[in-house]
């Protein structure tokens, strides 16, 4: 099945002979990997551990079920499933047979919402289980399959691995369960169990089987993107356009088959996709967190003896609480812990250096990958205060965030923009979301605010979306949250405008509070003068205050500031106007 897309045979040209891109596609580099080391462990969640030549048997059994479905090049398969081995076991599948991915469907979503991505993508082939989804209580995925009427196969997994090959096929339809056996009446199609792997006999006859793709070219990936403004796009990606993230990642900092690598962010999110890329890249040892599966981010660390580890900055802070109040000294054998999806605050970071971790401070999108990253021989000053330089393959400059066709000098604020092998091939199906997401001469608008200096390394500002007006004055909600999460109370914090007749935005500053601080409750006058000494301006203080329990998240752990603004606006949350004065007060 054919697929617009934006290549362009000058870039690829360009692409092969910097050696962004290569020859190998997703699936042939853990092929290799099966071949250089059959027996060593390779990927693991919390129910099971398998080896490279297991990984390869599985890949080749959903493969094997896929081609025999009648799927063809091109076609979409999904997958609605918590972070687990087999997510990572069909996308080399599709990789394999030239299949396009779809693994970010979040947990979040109902199951309508589902069945509408599909319909989007005219998905061919399912994969989910049953209890899965926001609304998996009161609503069945399985039951609703007969609404995409593309639909070829569904695929109904068990709790872990093991049951999920060993249990037969569901064949009746059952409101209970949630398997629906008739996904089309026209096309009679089963829901049937995950396949099982190819024995070692069946692998020997691989000319009764479907031959691999060897294409690195072609579009593996699509993902529907998280962030925290408007409705999601899909995103297209080849396996090239993928690996060059993953290959100049491992080169940089220097991973080997002896890193073990946990990722903390769901296989849905894209960052997951970034670890599948650095595994396959240095065939080290990759470990999945599912957090449903009652075992703490922390404990997962250290029972898997992970070297480095990946997530967001959610993900590290709460690592970080957990470390304290267990008194620890050393989290296991981390080495290196990445954090993106949105800025780093400072504490974090050089929280991290203190007991002997380097952090990976990581800018970047669905849509180019982490390409922009520190290194781990970067003075500390960049690691905590930057997003250090763009990897090979990619280049970024800052452009008006007001004509984007006009590039900034050094040091000045403005829209970051990109260009290179990490870059995606277009949103599916949306020709004018493609068209203006570039400027005039080609770079790709990433709708951030950003600055280079002059080692070029980017420090990030915030969502162009983000930006608090006020009486014509703009604020930065980045650069309070920075500061506030400098305070020993706060453990998150969030700026977002709350609208005002006059000034038209007015800065509201919600904050979390440490556990282990809560016997005194933060106060608004605490935190103001807090900020105005870390060296916040007056024209940028928070007029309205807020202490809460928790944030609305995305499926990514970013924090959902369009939600609190309207959460504001609805009055579901009552923040405290406040105003910073830096004399005492008088009686």
């Amino acid at each position: 099945m054919m697929m617009l897309t934006l290549h362009d045979p000058e870039k690829t040209r360009e692409n092969y002979a910097c050696g962004s891109w290569q020859q190998d596609t997703m699936f042939m580099l853990m092929q290799e990997q099966a071949h250089k080391q059959p027996d060593k462990l390779a990927l693991r969640d919390a129910s099971t551990r398998m080896t490279w030549s297991e990984v390869l048997a599985a890949v080749d059994g959903v493969a094997h079920s896929l081609h025999l479905a009648g799927l063809r090049q091109g076609d979409r398969v999904a997958i609605w499933l918590p972070s687990r081995i087999e997510s990572v076991i069909i996308f080399l599948a599709c990789s394999r047979n030239g299949y396009v991915c779809c693994p970010s469907l979040h947990q979040s979503y109902t199951a309508k919402e589902v069945i509408t991505l599909l319909n989007r993508i005219r998905c061919k082939a399912f994969f989910s289980m049953r209890g899965y989804g926001s609304d998996a209580a009161t609503t069945s995925i399985f039951n609703l399959l007969d609404e995409v009427p593309t639909l070829i196969h569904a695929y109904s997994l068990g709790a872990n691995y093991p049951e999920s090959v060993d249990r037969p096929a569901d064949r009746q339809a059952d409101s209970h369960t949630g398997v629906h056996s008739n996904v089309h009446a026209d096309r009679h199609a089963d829901v049937l169990p995950f396949p099982r792997p190819l024995t070692l006999q069946e692998e020997n006859l691989g000319t009764a089987f479907l031959a691999a793709q060897r294409n690195p070219d072609k579009i593996v990936y699509l993902a529907f993107t998280s962030g925290t403004t408007g409705l999601p796009k899909g995103v297209m990606h080849s396996d090239n356009t993928l690996m060059a993230n993953g290959r100049v990642l491992v080169k940089d900092w220097h991973h080997n088959a002896s890193t073990v690598l946990l990722t903390l962010s769901p296989l849905s999110h894209h960052i997951g996709t970034v670890a599948i890329e650095q595994w396959l890249a240095a065939g080290m040892e990759l470990a999945i967190h599912n957090p449903a599966c009652g075992i703490k981010a922390l404990d997962w660390i250290i029972q898997t003896d992970a070297t480095y580890v990946m997530g967001v900055p959610t993900h590290a802070m709460d690592i970080l609480d957990d470390f304290r109040q267990r008194d620890l000294s050393k989290m296991g054998h981390v080495k290196s812990f990445y954090m993106a999806g949105s800025p780093i605050p400072r504490e974090v970071a050089e929280h991290f250096l203190r007991i002997g971790i380097t952090p990976q401070n990581v800018y970047g999108m669905t849509e180019n990958g982490s390409h922009q990253y520190t290194w781990p021989t970067d003075p500390t000053e960049t690691i905590v205060s930057t997003c250090g330089r763009s990897g090979m393959g990619y280049e970024v400059r800052v452009f008006n965030s007001e004509n984007p066709d006009v590039e900034m000098a050094l040091g000045e604020v403005g829209e970051i923009g990109g260009r290179g092998g990490l870059l995606m091939l277009g949103y599916f199906d949306d020709q004018t979301a493609t068209e203006n997401s570039f400027n005039r001469d080609g770079w790709f608008m990433s709708g951030d605010l950003g600055v280079l200096d002059e080692q070029n390394c980017l420090q990030i500002v915030g969502r162009k979306k983000d930006l608090i007006i006020r009486g014509g004055h703009n604020i930065h909600p980045a650069r309070i949250e920075d500061l506030a999460h400098r305070h020993d109370g706060i453990a998150k914090a969030a700026a977002f405008p709350i609208a005002d007749e006059r000034l038209g935005e007015r800065v509201c500053l919600a904050v979390i509070q440490r556990p282990n601080t809560q016997a005194h409750p933060l106060q608004a006058q605490e935190i103001l003068l807090h900020l105005h000494q870390a060296g916040l301006s007056k024209y940028d203080m928070p007029e309205y205050f807020l202490l809460m329990d928790q944030f609305p998240l995305t499926a990514s752990g970013k924090i959902l500031k369009r939600d609190l603004v309207l959460m504001a606006q609805r009055g579901e949350i009552t923040p405290e106007p406040v105003r910073f004065t830096s004399k005492p007060a008088t009686t």
